[in-house]
């Protein structure tokens, strides 16, 4: 028993001291948003700014008039990415689960290989097929790229393997169609793995860089981490903005989990392994 406590107690001191270390960069940023440029290049790990100010958020907020575009930029993009993953993804997972189609296995395979291909392969041919589409620079171009994702589908998939089918049945004799079977009954249910999906999601399209950056050259259509990046120069980096700016950018992040932290652990365990 004393073993076990002591092995315990081990334990929680492990993930403590990782929990600080992972903890201080987010503190140092924070406290650099409130310094000055000098004090921040001047070196030192002071957490607490020795000339305490707001002019970086003032600066960022109205000096700079962009900031406020690329932040609706973001969360416009990331809204949206979000919405139609939920939906798309959840459609396709549940005709994938339930619905015995001609090629479903062959489908279902190639959603699988789809997963072992990185993501910067598909780099060049997706902005050579936007600018032919005419949407770079646009909101659709950087939306549309992104309005599925093959490890949410099969994630679904899992989830509606395990969801009971006596429900649908019940639905069937009901009277419903598969469509309001799905929108009302079995959509409803998934919440769980919904709200883990959409953590995922929202947080992948908010800090996504590298397709923005190929698909996006006019500032006013920049992301916030486009943005962010303007403020680094080839001589000097304005790193008391880019701290204030990093502050308002992991906002809406921490805000989108703590809504959906209830659902998350249960989202992950109900996309279980079953088929």
């Amino acid at each position: 028993m004393v073993g076990f406590r002591g092995l315990r107690i081990i334990l929680y001191g492990i993930l403590l001291g990782y929990a600080v270390i992972t903890f201080l960069p987010f503190a140092w940023a924070l406290s650099a948003s409130f310094k000055p440029l000098g004090e921040i290049v001047g070196g030192g790990m002071n957490f607490i700014p020795e000339h305490f100010t707001l002019a970086n958020y003032r600066n960022i907020f109205i000096e700079s008039p962009l900031f406020g575009r690329w932040f609706f930029n973001s969360l416009w993009v990331a809204v949206w990415v979000t919405v139609l993953n939920l939906l798309f993804n959840s459609m396709a997972g549940y005709a994938l689960a339930r619905i015995q189609f001609p090629g479903n296995p062959i489908l279902f395979a190639i959603i699988l290989a789809v997963l072992m291909i990185p993501g910067q392969v598909t780099l060049i041919p997706a902005y050579l097929i936007l600018k032919s589409l005419g949407w770079l620079n646009t909101y659709q171009g950087l939306i549309v790229p992104n309005a599925a994702n093959a490890t949410f589908i099969f994630m679904m998939r899992q989830f509606f393997i395990n969801f009971p089918k006596e429900l649908e049945e019940a639905a069937a004799l009901d009277g419903l169609s598969r469509w309001q079977t799905f929108l009302q009954v079995v959509l409803p249910l998934a919440k769980p793995a919904l709200a883990a999906q959409a953590i995922f999601i929202f947080m992948g399209a908010w800090n996504n860089f590298l397709m923005p950056l190929m698909i996006v050259s006019a500032p006013e259509m920049f992301t916030l981490p486009l943005g962010l990046n303007t403020f680094k120069g080839q001589y000097i980096s304005y790193w008391n903005y880019i701290m204030a700016a990093s502050m308002v950018f992991t906002l809406p992040a921490l805000g989108i989990y703590a809504f959906f932290n209830r659902y998350f652990i249960s989202g992950v365990t109900f996309t279980g392994s079953k088929g």
